[in-house]
């Protein structure tokens, strides 16, 4: 099937930049090629003039299909004991939660779903698509995107209540560096045992999980705010494991670290109330300046927590507090597409890449009128407004 957008201001997100008025040419699922005026007999036009083209929005942290607010139902929190780093979300998102279709109505295409934040090591994140042939495999982008790790009051809130450990912030980094020892210990093994199976330790995932992590297979995808993001700076340097910092609420009390750790930043979401703690200071200028001195942001919603269509509201606070739009629009494409390991694929639209596309009929994130009129993944159109 070959289809062609007509007409459209498009955002590219890649080395073409911006095109005033071009056509997007797409086969097979993928983009075929980008310009003005191209043409193609056969393919199915959808008249685009007016509409802005960009990237299918990448959701860097989000924990839909795994979560269900309408039914409290949640398949992707493993609090049975402070680290879980065995499990994989991949196994726990229902491939036909309606929250995909909240999604599609958003211009979310691709969302890293993580497992939820109460246990110190909660699993594998996965990165799917927001629509498929309804199971996950068919959604799944990037199965192993980053080792989950919370950080401050929720694995305190789960296990404090418990008289457990961790009750308090030094007892989650407590665990946190003694899970890594032990898989530093269980690689050591490993080396040491070669090729003789009798000396080999006896297969563990929750370790192997961590040993991508110390390999650079992967990084740790961290939840922490104001000052727990020094003590994950801390441990990143201690056991050398790259890392991204998730809600990053504070960042700009600690900009000079965060910008040295050279570490991305999934900031979010924006529309949080202020209050005591680690809710208390949602500095949304810290993500303009952290863009501004090279450190690579994202935008998040924490879905469901916070609804698909607020992702693009937030990349207008970004706007409203300084941010160029064109960067703006980055944080919800092309950055979380490389955060999360998948821009050989999505992100930016490209030749060769899958045609992923957001259709507004105004300027995203700077237009606050703008909404959704088509949505396509895969070269798909998935949503459609009415009257579109």
């Amino acid at each position: 099937m070959k289809r062609l957008i007509r007409g459209a201001k498009i955002l590219t997100m890649g080395p073409q930049g911006t095109l005033e008025k071009g056509d997007i040419l797409i086969e097979n699922g993928k983009i075929a090629a980008i310009g003005e005026q191209l043409d193609c007999e056969d393919a199915e036009v959808i008249d685009a003039a007016g509409l802005t083209a960009i990237p299918g929005i990448v959701d860097a942290h989000s924990h839909i299909g795994g979560f269900e607010i309408a039914t409290g139902a949640q398949d992707v929190n493993e609090m049975v004991r402070n680290v879980t780093a065995e499990v994989e979300v991949f196994d726990g998102i229902d491939p036909l939660s309606p929250s995909f279709k909240e999604a599609l109505a958003a211009g979310v295409t691709c969302s890293a779903i993580a497992p939820g934040s109460g246990n110190v090591i909660g699993g594998v994140v996965c990165a799917v698509k927001s629509a498929g042939q309804g199971t996950v495999e068919s959604m799944c982008v990037n199965r192993h995107v980053a080792l989950k790790a919370a950080m401050g009051g929720n694995p305190k809130g789960v296990y404090g209540k418990r008289n457990q450990t961790p009750m308090t912030r030094m007892g989650v980094a407590s665990v946190l560096r003694q899970y890594f020892r032990d898989v530093q210990e269980y690689m050591k093994k490993q080396e040491e045992a070669q090729n003789d199976p009798a000396k080999m330790p006896k297969w563990d995932p929750a370790m192997e999980n961590g040993a991508k992590v110390l390999r650079h297979e992967m990084p740790v995808k961290m939840h922490c705010t104001q000052f727990d993001m020094i003590t994950v700076i801390e441990l990143a340097k201690e056991f050398n494991f790259e890392f991204t910092l998730d809600h990053a609420w504070g960042a700009s009390d600690y900009m000079e670290p965060i910008v040295a750790a050279g570490c991305p930043v999934i900031f979010g979401p924006i529309a949080v109330a202020k209050g005591f703690g680690e809710s208390i200071k949602i500095d949304i200028d810290s993500v303009v300046e952290m863009d501004r001195r090279g450190v690579l942001c994202a935008i998040m919603t924490d879905g469901p927590v916070y609804h698909p269509w607020l992702i693009v509201e937030q990349a207008g606070e970004v706007v409203r507090y300084g941010a160029p739009v064109e960067r703006a629009i980055a944080m919800l494409t092309i950055n979380p597409a490389k955060i999360i390991g998948c821009d050989q694929r999505i992100g930016s639209l490209e030749a060769g890449k899958d045609a992923d596309i957001a259709l507004f009929d105004g300027m995203p994130a700077l237009d606050p009128a703008a909404v959704v009129k088509m949505t396509l993944v895969n070269g798909e159109v998935v949503y459609q407004s009415k009257g579109c």
